[in-house]
């Protein structure tokens, strides 16, 4: 089965309408979005949208709700302590200042989008245990301007497709088709709070979500001081180790560096 592995941004959105326009040399059978149920709501307004102008089903789905479950006090069975699991990637400010600061490894991508998108691509294609035969060809919305994005896939019974890249199509390329092909610019797709985000992306969302991203990390710097304390520091969502909310963002001397396109997996928001 050909899969397009939705992010429902700008590439992934170009290349699922391309594949409808018949740009491909095969339809895609079907589309998985894996909703963390803490993007942008325009993103989710652009994917109702989306999903009625394409020949093939677009399948939702859930592995849970990032936000809340971050924030979820958990009691470890080991120590007997309370804990927060650490999902995201929080900038860390260290609680001596004699070490150095540093950034927790992601794990959202892997658990909310790759985890969700597996098991119900294994359920489409009926893919057996322990297989070890190519049964899906998951296609990934990356053009050439993320090339250093393209992975190969880590399951056996998967291949990784990059149609954008065979067509030698840029991020900017991809709005162009939208517009010659009529179609209005899709959303940047992250979730509200990611910590990849750049200056530009932090002041693109909307006030609403930016507050709602202000107060996650008031909550969580809370949770970690009052029931965590493994983490040995401040976690933040900006480099700058500035609480969000008063962060200059127009200021280049606290740029956040832009690292969703080196970093991420190539799920979030293509």
């Amino acid at each position: 089965m050909n899969i397009i592995s939705l992010g429902a941004g700008v590439q992934s959105s170009t290349m699922a309408l391309m594949a409808a326009h018949g740009e491909f040399d095969v339809m895609p059978d079907a589309a998985i979005f894996a909703d963390t149920q803490a993007e942008p709501k325009e993103v989710y307004e652009w994917l109702d949208w989306l999903e009625k102008q394409l020949p093939f089903p677009v399948h939702r789905v859930v592995e849970g709700n990032l936000k809340d479950d971050s924030m979820e006090i958990r009691l470890s069975k080991k120590s007997g302590k309370n804990y927060i699991k650490t999902l995201i990637p929080y900038f860390i400010k260290n609680a001596d200042p004699k070490k150095r600061d540093g950034i927790l490894m992601r794990k959202c991508t892997a658990d909310y989008k790759l985890k969700p998108i597996f098991k119900k691509a294994k359920e489409l294609a009926g893919v057996p245990r322990a297989c070890k035969e190519v049964k899906v060809i998951s296609w990934i919305g990356i053009s050439r301007d993320e090339a250093q994005r393209m992975k190969p896939s880590r399951e056996k019974w998967a291949e990784n497709r990059f149609p954008l890249i065979e067509k030698s199509m840029y991020r900017g390329q991809c709005i162009e088709w939208m517009k010659a092909n009529g179609y209005p610019e899709p959303p940047r797709s992250a979730c509200t709070f990611c910590p990849y985000h750049s200056n530009n992306e932090w002041r693109r969302l909307n006030n609403n979500d930016f507050q709602k991203a202000v107060e996650f990390e008031k909550t969580i710097q809370k949770l970690v001081v009052e029931k965590d304390g493994a983490l040995n520091g401040t976690p933040f969502l900006h480099s700058s180790m500035i609480p969000l909310g008063e962060v200059d963002l127009s200021d280049e001397s606290k740029k956040q560096p832009d690292m969703f396109n080196n970093e991420c997996e190539g799920m979030c928001g293509v």
